[in-house]
């Protein structure tokens, strides 16, 4: 394949290839990612979009991988051998932050690492996850961060509930097939200060959420991890109750998923030249691909919601739509892509696309 720019100069794949070597590295196409992910949260038009969210959505998908490469496994639940990439998509389907996983990773610590190191603007306070993406150690972990872990449980019928305390046993008869033994808040409170010195090290890096659980499960009787597991349970009863008679709230959640689900629909289309396999044996090489991947992926979101807006700046199409189809609104569509073929790059033009001008701060009042 050959790309031609300006109309002029044709660029071979040795090239290309060439370019990629030298100028691509991880940190710079993470870097462009959340320079990408801000500016999309900057020029978003609350009148199209609605008011930014705080919640992101987080889940993995399978790519294929040789086998002759040591990190490549079998996954149990995906039936292949591979690898697993993890995205956190917010609700307007942006993703802000993606990792390169084993098929054997922790999804639980994946979810939190997400959290904490997207490094983007998003004030992010709530994750939305599947089953995999939860568990009571989850649960306590998230707690700790100050942030909601907010899981579709599968199951949930068979969860037990945790009780406040033993003068409590005779509180909740509708509930007594469900409740289970009392929270012990004494292990929480003799181990609290450790708790806050895990969560203060996930939080600003010296430790990795990966690493602090997997030396969790070699000593499961670690009163630190028991502690852990106590706030977990008293946490995750209080979201189970909440979210059994909340249906908004289970409405969200599936809102949620479902936009991580749309987002890997949307690999097979952009991650094209590949069959979906990555063909690289080199860890670094995969990372690579992952990461422009998802530079690809946000750049087309970016770009998406700014012919949107521009487009319904025209008020007969304005009109047109109601609030119903306000809300079916996505910037995550690729019908215009053109994945195949000869791409032609004109690196003299830009887009004529307007951003929305920055809102002018509200005056203060004059001093009475």
């Amino acid at each position: 394949m050959s790309s031609v720019a300006s109309g002029e100069h044709k660029h071979t794949e040795e090239e290309l290839r060439c370019t990629a070597r030298r100028c691509l590295t991880a940190v710079g196409l993470k870097a462009a990612g959340v320079e990408i992910a801000n500016a999309t949260f900057a020029a978003r038009s609350e009148a199209v979009w609605g008011q930014g969210t705080t919640t992101v959505a987080s889940d993995s998908t399978h790519f294929k991988a040789w086998v002759r490469n040591i990190f490549t496994e079998w996954h149990f639940r995906y039936g292949g051998r591979g690898v697993l990439v993890y995205w956190h998509i917010e609700k307007g389907s942006m993703a802000i932050h993606s990792q390169l996983l084993n098929c054997t990773a922790s999804e639980v610590a994946a979810a939190i690492e997400g959290m904490m190191r997207h490094a983007t603007t998003m004030q992010a306070e709530g994750n939305y996850v599947d089953s995999h993406g939860q568990s009571e150690i989850g649960f306590g972990l998230t707690r700790l961060l100050g942030y909601d872990l907010l899981p579709r449980i599968k199951q949930i019928n068979k969860v037990k509930l945790y009780r406040p305390g033993r003068e409590d046993e005779d509180s909740y008869e509708r509930l007594a097939d469900a409740m289970t033994r009392p929270i012990r808040w004494d292990v929480i409170e003799n181990n609290y200060d450790q708790l806050i010195k895990y969560a203060t090290a996930i939080r600003v890096g010296t430790a990795s959420t990966e690493a602090i659980l997997r030396r969790f499960t070699r000593t499961a009787s670690h009163p630190v991890y028991q502690a852990m597991l106590e706030v977990g349970r008293a946490q995750k009863t209080i979201f189970v109750a909440r979210h059994l008679r909340d249906r908004d709230l289970q409405r969200e959640i599936q809102e949620g998923l479902n936009v991580v689900e749309g987002w890997n629909g949307a690999n097979d289309i952009i991650f094209f030249g590949k069959s979906g396999e990555l063909s690289s044996n080199r860890r670094d090489q995969q990372e690579l691909s992952v990461l422009a991947l998802y530079l690809l992926q946000t750049a087309l979101v970016f770009v998406n919601a700014l012919m949107i807006q521009e487009m319904l700046a025209d008020p007969e199409w304005a009109n047109l739509l109601t609030d119903e189809d306000k809300r079916a609104l996505t910037p995550l569509f690729w019908m215009h892509i053109q994945p195949y073929g000869e791409v032609r790059l004109n690196m003299g033009r830009r887009l004529q696309l307007t951003q929305p001008a920055p809102q002018e701060p509200d005056p203060e009042p004059a001093a009475a």
